[in-house]
């Protein structure tokens, strides 16, 4: 599970979705961690919500959620890849977007965490309304992004690039480059993300003064893919340029999408 997912679900604006909050689920096909870094139970988990999906009334998402310590829900993963990799199978047919999208009085922001860009993920990303593939700031990290495709006409509009850690190019270099229209860059922000790590229940700050760098980073995201990419906060703008002047080099998950 990426910490830029959890970031982007704690500061997800609470208007979006008329103050109901996200859900994150970990359709990696490798596996997930949140269980067992949370000492969570085996069930409810990512297999449950797949085999509903096959059901003719699935019934909500929200009865595989788990509550995080820092105040985010998910849906997490069991940690194997063969149940993962059919579980998120299930979940890219109809059966399994119907389950994910919810019923018309039932619905609001899910945030698939889908890991490495397999192809078993790509029924996923074609039908998700944004997409935010998070790499690393280096040159070979950045030469991977072009390899998957993305730039494409089916992801025209959709898909945002973000970039963890220290970063030689601009945005404006990297976007002319990869093809990709909007590039943010992200801290590489140690102390929020062994926060979001720990079992100790500590919400995250998102509002107010001292937001940690990555959670100002993800609300500024976040707004824009709530709103259509429309919105311009300058305060938080002002608070990830302050974010970037202290990143140091960070080994990122090449290619994952949040």
């Amino acid at each position: 599970m990426t910490t830029t997912a959890l970031a982007l679900a704690a500061a997800w604006p609470p208007q979006a979705d008329g103050g109901v909050r996200p859900v994150v689920v970990e359709a990696d096909c490798s596996g997930g961690d949140l269980m067992m870094r949370f000492g969570l139970p085996p069930a409810p988990s990512l297999l449950d919500v797949a085999a509903a999906a096959g059901k003719p009334y699935p019934g909500s998402l929200l009865g595989a959620v788990a509550e995080l310590p820092f105040g985010v829900r998910a849906v997490v993963a069991v940690p194997g890849r063969r149940p993962c990799t059919e579980a998120v199978r299930l979940l890219a047919t109809e059966g399994g977007r119907r389950v994910l999208l919810g019923e018309e009085d039932n619905q609001g922001t899910v945030l698939l965490d889908a890991g490495r860009l397999v192809e078993d993920v790509s029924p996923l990303l074609r039908a998700a309304n944004e997409v935010v593939l998070v790499t690393g700031g280096g040159a070979e990290a950045l030469t991977h992004v072009s390899a998957y495709g993305l730039d494409s006409d089916v992801f025209a509009g959709r898909l945002t690039l973000g970039v963890v850690g220290r970063c030689p190019y601009r945005a404006e270099e990297i976007s002319q480059t990869l093809g990709i229209e909007r590039v943010l860059f992200l801290p590489w922000d140690t102390k929020t993300g062994g926060m979001m790590s720990s079992p100790r229940r500590r919400p995250l700050r998102t509002t107010g003064h001292r937001i940690p760098p990555l959670v100002a980073a993800a609300r500024k995201l976040a707004r824009q893919l709530a709103s259509g990419r429309d919105h311009d906060d300058e305060a938080d703008s002002k608070a990830v340029e302050q974010s970037r002047r202290g990143l140091v080099h960070a080994t990122a998950d090449d290619g994952s999408e949040s």
